[in-house]
């Protein structure tokens, strides 16, 4: 049974990460190269992996969750700001900067999936001064991503505390180098991220074997790894343990934007409240289903009081 998130201590998380302003149009199918298509209207909403899994983590963690991020000072840093906020994330410690704020172009598919490119922009000027580091050395758990410069993702392992974790959602995929994985506690990625980090071009064809087979390699590098599967779920690997795999329920997907970003979060917030890694895919798992049946990343990110609802109605005989 996945636990009831109102029943774990209200842990703490840092996410350190980007923030863009998403501009979202639906395609009847994504361009190839070359190819000009007619979409729908534009949207235009909060995004960023970074802020979009602290949104996560606090509303549907419901962790105390700190943002560390840069904006512009323009319209756009403020609608993020304001979305932050409004999922209760602490926002004190976000830079403002001189260049624009990170933009995301995106195209979604009929059938929910997306394709993204980010123009970094502040994300790029992200730091970890003095305040950022006091702030990460009393969390339970910090979170990062990879589109913002590695050197800050290192400097945050090294600000945190003795036995905090340090989770790493390797996307977009990169080389790193010996001493990220020397910082790393945790993994998370999905398939092709963990093939371009296993230096494998090929894995057996089926899902759930080819992530066990990826999973197994990436555990030489660190001491745990998910590896997510989309619609099937996630598998949660762990040094001396036997592979576990975790099913997704089913659901009717709209947009998958800020499914794998949600799903981070309410794992980094699970196991800040003291959850195993298991259980914490668990409820991740149903956080991130309910996000897909919802336009946009940071507006589609359930309450806790939603993904217990909807863990209790799945687990019904």
């Amino acid at each position: 049974m996945s636990p009831d998130p109102s029943t774990h201590r209200r842990g703490s998380v840092v996410v350190v990460g980007s923030a863009n302003v998403d501009l979202v149009v639906d395609v009847p199918r994504h361009p190839g190269g070359g190819e000009t298509i007619l979409g729908g209207d534009l949207r235009r909403s909060p995004g960023g992996k970074g802020a979009n899994q602290a949104v996560a983590a606090a509303r549907a963690g419901g962790a105390d969750t700190t943002f560390v991020g840069a904006l512009g000072r323009d319209e756009s840093g403020e609608l993020l700001l304001a979305s932050l906020d409004r999922g209760g994330v602490r926002t004190d410690l976000v830079e403002r900067t001189t260049a624009p704020t990170g933009t995301a172009l995106i195209t979604v598919s009929p059938d929910g999936e997306n394709a993204i490119v980010v123009a970094p922009g502040a994300n790029s000027h992200v730091r970890i001064g003095p305040e950022q580091a006091e702030r990460i050395g009393a969390a339970d758990v910090v979170l990062a991503q990879l589109e913002i410069p590695l050197d800050v993702v290192l400097a945050a392992g090294a600000a945190r505390r003795p036995g905090a974790v340090l989770a790493l959602n390797a996307a977009p995929s990169r080389d790193l180098p010996d001493e990220m994985w020397a910082a790393l506690d945790l993994l998370i990625v999905n398939e092709h991220e963990a093939r371009d980090l296993a230096g494998e071009a090929a894995a057996p064809t089926d899902p759930v074997d080819a992530a066990e087979h990826l999973a197994a390699t990436l555990l030489a590098r660190v001491p745990a790894v998910v590896v997510t599967l989309g619609g099937a779920g996630c598998l949660v690997a762990q040094r001396g343990s036997a592979p576990v795999r975790v099913p997704a329920p089913r659901v009717d997907a709209v947009d998958t934007t800020g499914a794998g970003d949600t799903f981070c979060g309410v794992l980094a917030a699970a196991l800040a409240g003291g959850s195993t890694l298991v259980d914490a895919a668990r409820t991740a798992s149903f956080a991130g289903a309910l996000a897909v049946t919802r336009p946009g990343a940071q507006d589609a990110v359930p309450t806790a009081d939603e993904v217990t609802t909807f863990a209790h109605s799945e687990q019904q005989p």
